[in-house]
């Protein structure tokens, strides 16, 4: 699968928010967490790939539907319009 540059863009900054799980990754990418692993350490520099890594290893992120707690059932902003246009309505 070829990803654009726009693409890998949100990808990164999905798998950098901490209760973004990989779960919505593979639904709007169809990239697993180890497709996201790999992309993450070929575009990042190593300190900051290893950085996130020991970030999603703690219990700081919520990056596994299995670490959330049950209130949290669904992955964006309930103010937020479809995820790949990223706008919020303007009251």
């Amino acid at each position: 699968m070829q990803l654009s540059t726009r693409d890998i863009d949100r990808i990164i900054e999905m798998a950098w928010e901490d209760r973004t799980p990989f779960e919505a990754i593979e639904a709007q990418f169809d990239m697993n967490e180890s497709e996201v692993i790999k992309l993450m350490r070929k575009q990042l520099k190593t300190n900051s790939f290893k950085r996130w890594r020991k970030r999603v290893n703690s219990g700081v992120s919520l990056k596994h539907l299995k670490k959330r707690p049950s209130g949290i059932d669904r992955f964006k902003c309930s103010r937020q319009r479809i995820i790949s246009n990223n706008k919020i309505s303007k009251r």
